[in-house]
């Protein structure tokens, strides 16, 4: 008996190898990340107004269209957003402080994102008196879940079309709370 535990070793090591070798090789898409943030030359208050109803994306957003909510701020509240260009994000509110200026939400499909498994968080912090910084932050994966994704779906098309969502979205709402 011992002299077959040892003959099976080699067998083993070579399967283990030849497992974790194959695993290296075939993986899946990874956790993509983007944080883009803005100061902006107004009081932290004055700017949550501006963002902290989840049913009104719109009316900050340039891209965004419409944004009903079905039971506004409160969590659970389920947002269909209907884009300019054409395409709607359905995004379900999880998580919402007044008093913390912040609101978390997820979609579990990117919807006219090339994304899955989105979450996202956006907060509003003072920076003094009359100045405030608004956070934006979001985690997702690609929209392709398998290996050798189209480029339409792809690592680097989900972080620019996030990245570019976010950035067009802190610029215009700057812009409207500075009065500019």
């Amino acid at each position: 008996m011992p002299v077959h535990h040892r003959s099976f070793r080699p067998l083993l090591a070579l399967g283990l190898a030849a497992a974790l070798a194959g695993g290296a090789q075939a993986h899946g898409p990874t956790r993509q990340k983007v944080v883009e943030k803005v100061t902006i030359e107004a009081p932290a208050a004055a700017v949550w107004d501006q963002v902290k109803n989840f049913e009104a994306l719109q009316q900050w957003h340039p891209a965004v269209a419409a944004s009903p909510a079905t039971q506004g701020n409160s969590v659970g509240s389920v947002r269909t957003i209907a884009l300019k260009g054409g395409g709607e994000i359905v995004e379900t509110l999880e998580s919402y402080s007044d008093d913390g200026r912040k609101y978390s939400y997820r979609a579990k499909d990117g919807g006219a994102l090339p994304v899955t498994n989105y979450t996202s968080t956006i907060q509003v912090s003072p920076e003094g008196d009359n100045k405030s910084v608004v956070e934006w932050r979001g985690a997702f994966y690609r929209a392709f879940p398998g290996n050798d994704p189209p480029a339409d779906k792809n690592d680097e098309a989900a972080l620019k079309a996030v990245t570019g969502v976010y950035q067009a979205g802190l610029a215009n709402l700057k812009k409207m709370a500075e009065g500019r």
